[in-house]
């Protein structure tokens, strides 16, 4: 029966997954201002928000399934497949679906764009399955403990759920128009979509040991990710996610030398 604690906020984890895409795919209604020079704008709808909310729900189970775990000493092969399942609904096809959702609102923002084949909105989910094969790779690898190789993909969720908070809550000039062009979105999904398959070594937030040499990256991307959340507010997540890549390939860099 303590085994099954750990199974049950994994479970619940997928559930808020599941969720998210639901109110992910809600998201139909977008409210035009257009004038005859087709300028327009329009409102983040709700729903898509929440949507995101859920992810990060589903990120805090994802961490507290693995703490239960170790904390009960009750890991097992199943909880490890099963923790896999659920990510790859959680932080793979939900955010894939708010990227699609995105890709419609950009092109929606053109002249004609409501008419546009989906087609152009399928790219989304590339990362819903380089998600898949990156969570097939992690499990069949016994080494990936204390870093990763490629990114892992609750941050990938994280980073794209971010992107509706963002445009919901921060009113900064510039910043609808950057996350909502479409060629930024088709870079970002094919470099999110690498980043998870490469064998590129990624830090581990875990703490091998407490010494303050073993532990400076994660020292300063705790600092930066204090900093980021205090003046930047949901613009955090992406800096962060930035800064957590570039440690990690300055950190990996210094190893190999």
């Amino acid at each position: 029966m303590k085994k099954q604690i750990p199974n049950l906020f994994t479970l619940v984890n997928l559930f808020f997954g599941c969720v998210a895409i639901v109110f992910a795919l809600q998201t139909n209604t977008v409210i035009f201002y257009v004038n005859d020079q087709f300028n327009s704008s329009f409102n983040i709808p709700e729903r898509i928000t929440w949507a995101a909310i859920f992810i990060m729900i589903a990120a805090v189970l994802d961490f507290l399934d693995g703490f239960v775990a170790r904390l009960l000493k009750a890991s097992s092969e199943m909880g490890k497949q099963l923790d896999s399942l659920s990510d790859v609904v959680s932080f793979g096809v939900a955010p894939a679906v708010i990227l699609y959702q995105l890709l419609k609102f950009s092109f929606a923002r053109e002249e004609n764009g409501l008419e546009i084949s989906t087609f152009w909105l399928m790219p989304a989910f590339v990362l819903a399955c380089a998600g898949a094969y990156r969570l097939a790779k992690f499990n069949l690898d016994t080494k990936q403990q204390f870093s990763f190789r490629g990114v892992p993909i609750p941050s990938i969720g994280l980073l794209v759920a971010s992107f509706p908070l963002i445009l919901h809550f921060n009113q900064l000039p510039g910043v609808t128009s950057f996350l909502l062009n479409k060629w930024f979105l088709y870079l970002l999904i094919l470099v999110l979509s690498y980043l998870m398959v490469s064998n590129i070594r990624m830090m581990s937030l875990k703490f091998k040991d407490y010494t303050i040499q073993n532990n400076i990256p994660k020292i300063i991307l705790l600092v930066i990710a204090i900093i980021a959340a205090v003046f930047l507010q949901w613009i955090a997540i992406p800096v962060v996610f930035v800064f957590y890549v570039l440690l990690s390939l300055n950190n990996s860099k210094i190893k190999t030398e």
